[in-house]
């Protein structure tokens, strides 16, 4: 089995907190620093994904892999929908796969697995859905409390000296941590 050799995803995450719940958190009542406090929400989104390896609100991805046969695992992660394949041969044209025409499964963790026989393709492009929710509110609570927490002390520390996220939001996420050999 060998992993994905190129995946990204084909739209922005969407926000993983209201901006009126972070807002509250903060208890801020006025629209001044609205576009800030949205930017914190991203940022504080961005680091919960990189931390715990897995995209917190669903949406589409892609990923190109080898078509040699073998399984081969998706990028992103946890995989909720495995949409779409085509072939790429040699030459670098594509063609649409049929549903028949590869193989793919959802493991009990979320990986996406797909393989082909090859023939005259050598790659895979892949396309699929993967986040831990469908959307924010979905998300378990030690996440949201975590998330809340990064934009509070980042909110609280923007003047500088707020690069590492505090102890407390570590000790929520590390549960949900994903790690990859």
């Amino acid at each position: 089995m060998s992993g994905a050799s190129e995946t990204h995803a084909l739209e922005p995450g969407p926000p993983a907190l209201a901006l009126d719940e972070a807002k509250a958190w903060l208890r801020i009542t006025t629209p001044q620093d609205d576009a800030t406090i949205a930017a914190l929400v991203r940022a504080a989104s961005d680091t919960c994904e990189a931390f715990i390896g897995q995209y917190l609100v669903e949406r589409a991805c892609s990923s190109v892999v080898a078509a040699d046969g073998r399984w081969q695992r998706l990028g992103a992660a946890p995989v909720r929908a495995i949409t779409a394949a085509e072939a790429i041969a040699r030459d670098g044209t594509a063609s649409a796969l049929t549903d028949d025409a590869y193989e793919r499964d959802i493991a009990a963790d979320g990986e996406g697995w797909v393989r082909h026989a090859g023939g005259a393709a050598v790659r895979l492009s892949v396309d699929y859905r993967a986040g831990l929710s469908v959307e924010a509110g979905g998300l378990p609570e030690a996440l949201r409390q975590g998330l809340l927490r990064l934009v509070a002390h980042l909110y609280g520390t923007r003047a500088g000296g707020g690069e590492t996220p505090p102890a407390a939001v570590i000790a929520l996420w590390r549960p949900w941590r994903r790690m990859r050999l």
